[in-house]
């Protein structure tokens, strides 16, 4: 099969690997339809963090994806059955013709969901990443005993998961929502959605939220880029007592600064989320998958361009240079 091969950072080949193949119980075979580009995408591929195991594995590090089984050692996820791929995104796969799965990294689509329909199928894809999204959020804002005040949530980052979190935000009853971006056409999607935007430099993120809250800041913030510098600026613009909630990933393996004496003073909460496809049950997932099929969530803006699985590193520098209007992009095999 094709798949990609990614030997050192920087560096991203389509080759020939063996054809996976289900040899244990609960192990299945899915084609896939299609595959997502995810932010961690870059950092995994391009920025140095990579897996020690990457240049092992086929069809990294792409971990978003549909498709169908085409051979089964699994009684949840007999052949012909449509997925959401969910694999351990260290690992990935779905860059590639065929991926090999288990009962625990796939959740089946709605039975009337037709494989052929690419459209509808990309649109399912989308329920990788806003699950992720889902169990991020079930960390930062839980439900707690009294409730907090679901005042301000400010989301830094308009990319495909900061659009996922805003309209999460206003499904949990924040007043307002603020989402900043140095990309106009989706802060433009972001205001359609229901956010006050602030497109950063032109905009001051900081002193739009003091207006804002009266000078209290944020009771959450959620980084959603992956900068340590805005990770910094998260603690800054939260209120006392508030959640700062860290989702874009490191920027590399090394120490980052963090404004240790802003956090006392405030009392900040700092609540990181990654590895949500070990969740038990992909609670989080199936809910997404939910959610895009009783029409609750909006995810057409993500239907961008789509890419044979040879242009997959044009694909990943495109996106790293902010994706030039596009919010998510496609990539087929």
């Amino acid at each position: 099969m094709r798949a990609t091969h990614v030997p050192e950072t920087g560096t991203v080949l389509v080759k020939q690997w063996p054809d996976p193949r289900a040899t244990r119980e609960g192990e299945f075979v899915v084609k896939l339809v299609a595959a997502s580009v995810c932010g961690s995408d870059l950092h995994s591929a391009l920025h140095g963090t990579m897996n020690e195991r990457g240049p092992q594995l086929a069809g990294y590090p792409g971990h978003e994806g549909v498709g169908v089984v085409t051979e089964s050692r699994s009684q949840k996820f007999p052949e012909g059955t449509a997925v959401l791929c969910v694999p351990p995104g260290q690992i990935g796969g779905t860059f590639a013709e065929y991926m090999l799965l288990d009962d625990l990294h796939a959740v089946a689509l709605p039975p009337e969901v037709d494989p052929g329909d690419l459209t509808q199928m990309r649109r399912y894809m989308m329920a990788q990443q806003m699950g992720t999204c889902i169990y991020a959020m079930n960390l930062y804002w839980p439900t707690e005993v009294p409730a907090r005040t679901a005042g301000t949530c400010v989301i830094i980052g308009a990319g495909s998961a900061g659009l996922f979190f805003l309209q999460d935000a206003l499904r949990r009853g924040f007043e307002q929502v603020i989402v900043s971006d140095k990309e106009e056409s989706r802060l433009r999607i972001a205001r359609e959605l229901g956010a006050r935007t602030v497109h950063v430099p032109d905009e001051s993120l900081p002193a739009v939220v003091s207006e804002l809250t009266g000078n209290v800041g944020a009771d959450l913030v959620i980084e959603a880029v992956g900068s340590d510098a805005l990770r910094a600026e998260a603690v800054e613009i939260v209120a006392d007592r508030g959640i700062v909630g860290w989702f874009g990933l490191y920027e590399s393996f090394d120490p980052a600064p963090i404004p240790l004496y802003q956090v006392f003073r405030k009392s900040v909460r700092l609540q990181a989320s990654i590895a949500a496809q070990s969740e038990p049950g992909l609670v989080s997932f199936h809910e997404a998958v939910r959610r895009i099929h009783e029409g609750e969530v909006e995810v057409d803006y993500c239907l961008g361009s789509v890419h044979p699985l040879e242009e997959t590193l044009e694909v990943l520098r495109l996106a790293e240079r902010g994706g030039d209007g596009t919010v998510k992009f496609t990539i087929v095999p």
